[in-house]
């Protein structure tokens, strides 16, 4: 893109630095990547897609309905889920190294909670430091972020470069118990954030309450990404949900059916015994010694 002119950014809405995550996460086995994620609150997955697979998304979604986030016109967002719109976003539901990843952090049953698709085009503003999971429900994520134990898994469409919003994050804010955790605030930044500059067809997987956002598109092109969400059949929502349209679901591809359960698939009883009937006595998925040495 020749003499491309970037809007103006609000010096106010400037991050002055950038800490940037220097990790080898291609290195790294199965059990240090979700010790990553349990512990950091984040893990990559490089190169998870290729460009063959790149170039059919783009294609299928460049002339997805779009309207713009109220700060910022430069903020693009979807006007539905992509994945009812796009075939192939439909089958990356399903996307196989992905979901042998997700099934190792949280088991065989798991619940698709939501898609999203998010153009950034130059000029625009970072976004706030913030959480996804809030545990009363929101105006923003409704109760899908009521959700106790819910990832979000975000696939880059294009290179993370340092001017081209860079997702940014404060490691182990998932885990604090202070007030200065209240999901419910937002940062401008934080003294501690790192900074994510991925390959184009990687994967962030975040759980929804770490706090995380991106820096300004200061860059002469546009960033893109499809955003999904994950969690435990168990975890429901404290509140129930507008289902799928069960035509939407019919239709989709057999790569996604698995995990387009109810909205309000739960584990939730609430009434309890103490010592009930089939008590197991092993479950690796909460082993203290499930990281390895």
């Amino acid at each position: 893109m020749k003499n491309v002119t970037i809007p103006t950014i609000d010096p106010e809405e400037l991050i002055d630095f950038m800490n940037v995550d220097e990790t080898d996460f291609s290195s790294l086995t199965s059990q240090q990547r979700i010790r990553h994620l349990e512990v950091e609150g984040y893990v990559v997955l490089p190169d998870i897609l290729d460009f063959k697979l790149i170039a059919k998304l783009k294609s299928e979604l460049a002339d997805f309905p779009m309207t713009h986030k109220s700060y910022s016109a430069h903020q693009k967002i979807g006007t539905l889920q992509p994945q009812w719109y796009s075939n192939e976003v439909a089958k990356l539901i399903g996307h196989p190294p992905m979901v042998e990843f997700l099934t190792e952090v949280m088991g065989p049953d798991i619940v698709f909670t939501r898609g999203f698709y998010q153009r950034t085009t130059p000029g625009s503003p970072g976004i706030s430091m913030h959480t996804d999971g809030q545990p009363y429900g929101s105006s923003i994520f409704d109760y899908e972020g009521s959700s106790p134990k819910l990832l979000r898994v975000l696939y880059y469409l294009d290179d993370l470069e340092p001017e081209r919003a860079p997702f940014r994050l404060i490691p182990r804010t998932h885990i604090s118990f202070h007030s200065q955790a209240n999901p419910y605030v937002r940062y401008k930044s934080h003294p501690e954030e790192i900074t994510l500059c991925v390959r184009a067809g990687s994967a962030v997987i975040i759980p929804i309450n770490l706090f995380h956002g991106t820096h300004p598109n200061t860059d002469t092109h546009n960033r893109e990404l499809i955003q999904f969400g994950y969690r435990p059949a168990w975890a429901g929502p404290i509140k129930p949900m507008e289902e799928w349209d069960s035509k939407l679901v019919a239709e989709a591809p057999n790569e996604a059916k698995p995990f387009l359960q109810s909205l309000n698939t739960s584990g939730s009883d609430w009434h309890q015994e103490h010592k009930p009937k089939g008590m197991k006595s092993d479950a690796p998925g909460i082993n203290p010694s499930r990281w390895g040495n």
